[in-house]
């Protein structure tokens, strides 16, 4: 449910509908199982050889009943003072691998937690560390509780399925050890637990295919869900003011089914197979016991094996499996759990695997957004000092003055010059196909030529590409055609990092983070100090109301700085800009939130801060421009109007009209 900014010159939201899961989930737990093992690969082959032992520990002690039955146990019935010293030694040995065997199951256990915690972290720090690489674009394309799910619910489904793989890897290595001793003991009854298995193998995959859809629905949904909850918590006042909560309820209510239905579907149909799988289990168990006894019946009645009276053929390929005596039938009773286990713990397992994969598919999608390329960025920004002669050098510290560097290690001083060339631009959008393209036209033809320490005003409309043309300068967008040049330097050359740091930002939406005001203040410049923090708050004259509050500067500030009012925050912002001492300023409605009184004053900390440094302003408050150098006055993507503030009201046109009526449409 989450919306772009369309409002302020973004782009629409994403229409996240149901989809079903791909085909190439086979590949993504390939994928996974790659992820894990590059990390963990050592761990992983102690894990894979102590499920090896396990195993064989396992099968040793089912294949001792026989030995157990027909070697000690009946020999001990038909003597008259029976000395059980072979059978103690048997049981001693018997004990000594089961203990090793327990041993073995500690330590896989052991290792696979440290091996499913441990990449569900490397997975939340790679996701992490790949969204800070992604454009602006693709948050402005996709809801963000939808996204928040990813690092919750996406992730935590792949810690079930990650240690599960050492299951099923055991599944298997037990199934080809139980079915190699199921054919040395009985072909017969092997043969026919093969066929009742099939039935059992061809349940789970039709049952299986049926749910799969349903878990990648239900992680859609949880994921819309997540984002609707976030946008109602955001956004509370908001609907408290418009007495929308029935409405809300309603949405959330239907959001919540469509969860709830996914979720059932899904469960109702995988839940099915345990017990279906159970059932056919103790099928084959009860009908191998009944056609065993017969054969061990008949092979005892006889006294001798069961091949002997049939076809020399059927002797000479059956002389182990038709020697049936009861510590044989016995030991393949056994086995016979020991072969149809596995089988029933893989089909219990199909919904935590089925729902890995769902997650897995968003969290991979994520890791695979195409980041923010640098293309041709051979451009840095750097600090820098004049020399006697006027040259410039590259400095270690802050000088004050900032130089543009080149590939050939050119220096080129920042003046702050921004010119647009015939720029035209359209955001992208997410086609129906789930491909990007191009929405409607934003920008058309705009030119702009500004000179260093110039302040630029963008006035206009809503939705007349005010905010657009910043985002421009910051490339949180590239453009379709023309170009702009930051001191004559295309900057589609600049590093994006470079460029950002030579523009310092106010935005009309505050945002303030979980820490004290000195923090924040101070995420302007990470290496500030604390002086230099204070004498920024007092630029901007934020310094007296920090001093009242609490704590003063180390006053903590929770839920985005909510125990402040609106002004206060967005002073705290303007302080943060301010310590960043940047070449270059955007100000986007920088003090709309703040009353008239504290407006001057914090005009005149803004005045002294834009001195020499190029500034563009966006303003719906028409009298804190009116010292503007150049006002831009835009409507539907153009430049309509241009001059300063005598010039346009002379002109009686768009900006008159604004400016005698006292406001602007916003």
């Amino acid at each position: 449910m989450g919306m772009g900014p369309g409002g302020r010159g973004g782009p629409g939201g994403r229409n996240m509908g149901i989809a079903k899961m791909p085909k190439g989930g086979m590949k993504i737990i390939m994928r996974l199982i790659r992820y894990v093992a590059v990390n963990y690969k050592w761990s992983l082959l102690a894990v894979l050889v102590c499920i090896l032992i396990t195993s064989a520990t396992t099968l040793t002690s089912t294949l001792f009943t026989r030995t157990l039955i027909d070697d000690y146990i009946l020999p001990l019935t038909q003597v008259e003072h029976p000395d059980f010293t072979p059978l103690a030694h048997a049981l001693m040995k018997l004990a000594a691998v089961l203990i090793v065997g327990a041993l073995c199951a500690y330590i896989h256990s052991r290792l696979m937690i440290n091996v499913s915690q441990g990449t569900l972290k490397r997975l939340r720090i790679d996701v992490f560390s790949h969204m800070q690489q992604l454009p602006i674009k693709y948050f402005d394309t996709h809801a963000h509780g939808n996204t928040m799910s990813v690092y919750t619910n996406d992730i935590d489904t792949l810690r079930q399925m990650i240690s599960s793989m050492p299951n099923l890897f055991s599944s298997l290595v037990t199934i080809i050890l139980t079915l190699t001793s199921m054919i040395v003991l009985s072909l017969p009854l092997t043969i026919l637990t093969i066929l009742m298995s099939m039935i059992m193998v061809y349940t789970t995959r039709k049952l299986g295919s049926r749910s799969s859809k349903f878990f990648y629905a239900q992680q859609t949904n949880l994921g819309n869900m997540n984002g609707f909850v976030e946008e109602m918590l955001t956004g509370q006042k908001v609907v408290k003011i418009f007495c929308h909560e029935d409405e809300a309820i309603d949405q959330f209510q239907q959001l919540n089914e469509n969860l709830r239905s996914s979720t059932y579907n899904a469960n109702r149909v995988a839940n099915i197979v345990m017990p279906v799988n159970g059932n056919l289990s103790n099928l084959i168990y009860v009908m191998t016991a009944i056609f065993g006894a017969m054969l061990a019946l008949r092979y005892t009645a006889n006294a001798t094996p069961l091949a002997s009276q049939l076809s020399p053929l059927a002797s000479q390929y059956m002389p182990l499996s038709s020697a049936l005596t009861v510590g044989t039938l016995v030991s393949f009773l056994t086995l016979i759990k020991n072969f149809t286990r596995p089988i029933s713990e893989v089909s219990n397992q199909i919904n935590s695997i089925i729902n890995a994969v769902a997650g897995a598919i968003r969290v991979f999608d994520v890791l695979d957004a195409e980041p923010e390329k640098e293309e041709n960025a051979d451009v840095t920004l750097v600090n820098a000092q004049e020399q006697n002669d006027g040259t410039l050098t590259e400095a270690k510290e802050q000088t004050g003055i900032w130089a543009w560097k080149t590939s050939k290690g050119e220096l080129v001083r920042q003046r702050g010059e921004v010119d647009f060339f015939g720029v035209d631009f359209s955001y992208p959008v997410i086609q129906e196909d789930g491909k990007e393209g191009l929405g409607r036209q934003v920008l058309f033809d705009i030119e702009m030529d500004t000179d260093a320490g110039q302040k630029i005003a963008l006035v206009g409309g809503t939705g007349a590409g005010k905010t657009t043309i910043t985002n421009l300068i910051n490339r949180f967008y590239d453009i379709q055609d023309g170009k702009i040049l930051y001191d004559g330097i295309n900057i589609s050359k600049i590093g994006r990092k470079e460029l950002r740091r030579s523009l310092g930002m106010v935005l009309q939406e505050t945002h303030l983070f979980t820490g004290t005001v000195m923090e924040n203040i101070r995420y302007g410049r990470l290496d500030a100090t604390d002086e230099e923090c204070i004498a920024a708050a007092k630029l901007v004259h934020a310094d007296d109301f920090i001093c009242r509050l609490p704590q003063g500067y180390q006053t903590p500030l929770l839920g985005d700085g909510g125990n402040l009012s609106q002004g206060e925050r967005q002073l705290i912002a303007i302080a943060r800009a301010a310590v960043a001492n940047p070449p270059a300023l955007i100000l986007d409605e920088a003090t709309s939130s703040i009353d008239t009184r504290t407006e001057q004053l914090v005009q005149q900390g803004m005045d002294s801060l834009m001195q020499e440094r190029t500034t563009f302003v966006i303003a719906h408050r028409l009298s804190t421009i009116r010292n503007a150098d150049w006002i831009m006055v835009m409507d539907h993507g153009r430049i309509i109007e241009r001059g300063n503030h005598e010039q346009l009201l002379a002109m009686k046109g768009k900006y008159y009209q604004l400016y005698t009526g006292n406001q602007i449409t916003a």
